[in-house]
C-alpha cells in the first residue's frame, strides 16, 4: 500500500511540472506572445494553490477513497483538455484545472499517515513523499525528452492514460476512511484560520519550508538559464540530463522519516538547512564555464534537493503527530504556505539572474536557508 501511495503521488504531482520546460514550444504552437508564455506555468500553479485550500481540507470531511478517485477522474478530463487544446484560452483554462485537481496527492499523504502506526509514521510519510519528490524531479526532464522525440501533446496523453489506470487501482485497493468531523464545508474552510492561529508547530514548520522551497525554486529556475547561456551552451537535452541529477536528492525523504521516528527531528532539521545553504557557495569553487564548475553545479543540485526533501518530510511528520481529525487541513495549510515560498523563489531567481547573473542568484538563494536557520534557532 505504501508503494501504491508513493506511485500515486509521483504520477499526480508530475502533472504540475510537465509544461515548465515546454513553455516555448507550447506558446509558439498556440500563438501566445512571448511575453505571455509564463502563463502556461502560472495558471497551473494558481490552480494548485487554490486546490490546497479548497479541495485538500475535504479529506477531513468526505470519505477518502471516493474523494480521491473522483478528483483523479476530474484531473484526467483536465489533462485531456490540455492535450486537445489548439488555442490559448482553452489551454490556460485546462492548465488551471490540472493544477486544481492535482492536489489530490496531498489528500493521499495524510491518509497514509492515518493508516500508519505512530512508531513508523515518519518512515511511511518519508517513503510516500519520496514518490512525490521523484514525480517532481523527473517530470521536467521526461517531458523534455518526450517532446524532443515527438510532440508536447504526447506527454499529456500518456499522463491521462497513467492517471486512469491509477484511479482504477486506487478504487480497488484503497481502504475506506470516513472522517467524523461533523463540520459543513463552509465550517471546514473557516476552521483553517483557527488551526493556523492555534498550531505553532504548523506555523514554524510551514515557514521553515517556505524558505527552503524558495531556495529550491530559485535554483531550478535560474540554472537552466545559466546552462543555456554562453558559459555552458547546453542544449535542451543537456539541461534535461542536468535536471536528472536532482533525483538523487529524493533519497533523503525516507531517511528523514526514520530519523524523525527516532526523535532526531531537531538535529535533522538543522542538517537539512545547512545542506541547502552550502549548495550555493560551493558553485564558486571552480572557474565558471569549466567542466569542474558544471560538476559542482550538479553536486549543488543534489545537495540542495537532499536538504529540501528531508526538511519537507520532517515538517510533515511533525504536523501529522497532531490530532488525526484535522490532518488534511493541516497538510493543506502547510503545503499552501511553502508553495507560496516557492513562487517567491522562482520570481526572485528570474529577477536575480537578469539583474546580476549567477552570483546574485546564488547570494539570494543562500539567504533563504540562512534565514530559516536563524528562525529555527529561536525554537524552544
Amino acid at each position: 500500500m505504501v508503494r501504491l501511495f508513493a506511485l500515486a503521488c509521483g504520477i499526480l504531482v508530475a502533472n504540475i511540472y510537465y509544461a515548465q520546460p515546454l513553455a516555448g514550444p507550447i506558446g509558439a504552437e498556440l500563438g501566445l506572445p512571448a511575453t505571455a508564455t509564463g502563463l502556461i506555468v502560472t495558471m497551473t500553479q494558481v490552480g494548485y494553490g487554490l486546490g490546497l485550500l479548497l479541495i485538500v481540507p475535504l479529506g477531513d470531511l468526505v470519505e477518502n477513497r471516493r474523494l480521491i478517485v473522483s478528483v483523479i477522474a476530474l484531473d484526467v478530463l483536465a489533462i485531456l483538455g490540455i492535450a486537445a487544446a489548439g488555442a490559448p484560452g482553452p489551454f490556460l483554462a485546462a492548465a488551471f484545472l490540472v493544477g486544481l485537481f492535482s492536489v489530490v496527492a496531498q489528500i493521499i499523504v495524510p491518509l497514509a499517515a492515518q493508516l500508519s502506526p505512530d512508531a513508523t509514521r515518519g518512515q511511511t510519510v518519508g517513503n510516500v513523499m519520496s514518490g512525490l519528490l521523484l514525480g517532481i524531479m523527473l517530470a521536467r526532464p521526461v517531458s523534455s525528452f518526450v517532446t524532443e522525440l515527438s510532440s508536447w501533446h504526447v506527454i499529456f496523453i500518456a499522463s491521462a492514460v497513467a492517471m486512469t489506470a491509477l484511479a482504477v487501482a486506487l478504487r480497488v485497493w484503497l481502504p475506506e476512511r470516513r472522517p467524523a468531523s461533523g463540520l459543513s464545508y463552509g465550517g471546514l474552510l473557516l476552521s483553517l484560520a483557527r488551526l493556523f492561529a492555534e498550531t505553532p508547530v504548523l506555523r514554524r514548520r510551514a515557514f521553515y519550508h517556505a524558505l527552503m522551497f524558495a531556495a529550491f525554486s530559485l535554483f531550478w529556475t535560474a540554472t537552466p538559464l545559466l546552462l543555456a547561456g554562453p558559459l555552458y551552451g547546453l542544449s535542451q537535452g543537456g539541461i534535461a540530463l542536468f535536471a536528472f541529477a536532482g533525483v538523487a536528492g529524493a533519497v533523503a525523504a525516507p531517511l528523514a522519516g526514520r530519523l524523525a521516528d527516532r526523535g532526531r527531528t531537531r538535529m535533522a532539521t538543522a542538517a537539512a538547512m545547512a545542506c541547502a545553504a552550502l549548495a550555493f557557495p560551493m558553485t564558486f569553487a571552480a572557474e565558471p564555464g569549466s567542466a569542474l564548475a558544471l560538476g559542482l553545479l550538479v553536486a549543488a543540485g543534489i545537495l540542495l534537493d537532499f536538504g529540501v526533501s528531508a526538511n519537507l518530510v520532517l515538517g510533515q511528520r511533525a504536523i501529522f503527530s497532531l490530532a488525526a481529525a484535522y490532518r488534511s487541513r493541516l497538510n493543506g495549510l502547510y503545503m499552501a504556505i511553502f508553495f507560496a515560498g516557492g513562487a517567491i523563489g522562482s520570481a526572485a531567481g528570474a529577477w536575480a539572474f537578469a539583474s546580476g547573473g549567477w552570483p546574485l542568484c546564488a547570494a539570494t538563494g543562500f539567504a533563504f536557508p540562512i534565514a530559516a536557520l536563524i528562525y529555527f534557532a529561536t525554537e524552544r
